[in-house]
């Protein structure tokens, strides 16, 4: 099975190819064309974002399509930044602008720790040119830290401290990260439906 890549996040899509070299060795990744425009993520929901950009790389490519979408959910602040995730701090924000942003809005003492309880959810979506679509999600419990930590991920991973861990995902390994994340259960869960997929297709006619 050959997939195109929906996403254009660099950081986002070397993660999904390291998941998918592990769950769904059977399918070659081809990279997102470079002369389709940005996708508008104007959905209300993340399973709507990643429908929207898997469909605009179907439409432009005629291949299946491989895409994801992620929100972090904060209690305090009625589950924003959400759907907006990326977005948070405008339009084209820096992951830095948006955690800035983030850490302000929970700016201790007024959010102490157990004021700072969050969840990560992701929608992974695999899009088939005959319209069905493969759909995995993931969601990892944990808090917002006080300060950005870590050297490694991308987003809101320097300050995101999944339950049972006392490290953000900037501070762990891949390996580590992937075993825990939001990211890693959505994609395995994925790569479920790949494999039931490939498995329950007819044999093409000789």
């Amino acid at each position: 099975m050959h997939v195109v890549m929906a996403s254009a996040n660099a950081h986002k899509v070397a993660e999904m190819v390291d998941l998918m070299a592990v769950v769904a060795p059977q399918v070659t990744i081809l990279e997102r064309p470079t002369n389709v425009p940005p996708v508008s993520e104007d959905a209300e929901t993340l399973f709507g974002n990643a429908r929207l950009k898997a469909q605009a790389l179907v439409n432009a490519t005629g291949v299946a399509a491989l895409s994801d979408d992620t929100g972090l959910f904060v209690d305090a602040l009625g589950g924003l930044p959400g759907v907006h995730t990326a977005r948070y701090a405008g339009v084209d924000a820096s992951d830095e602008a948006n955690i800035e942003k983030l850490l302000l809005a929970l700016e201790a003492p007024n959010f102490p720790a157990q004021g700072r309880r969050a969840v990560f959810r992701t929608v992974a979506l695999l899009l088939l040119p005959d319209g069905n679509e493969l759909v995995g999600e993931g969601q990892v419990f944990g808090s917002i830290a006080t300060c950005a930590s870590g050297a490694r991920g991308f987003g809101y991973d320097p300050v995101f401290v999944p339950d049972g861990s006392s490290l953000t995902f900037s501070e762990m390994s891949l390996t580590e990260k992937h075993s825990h994340s939001h990211r890693g259960q959505a994609f395995r869960a994925l790569g479920r439906s790949i494999s039931i997929h490939i498995h329950e297709r007819p044999p093409a006619h000789e």
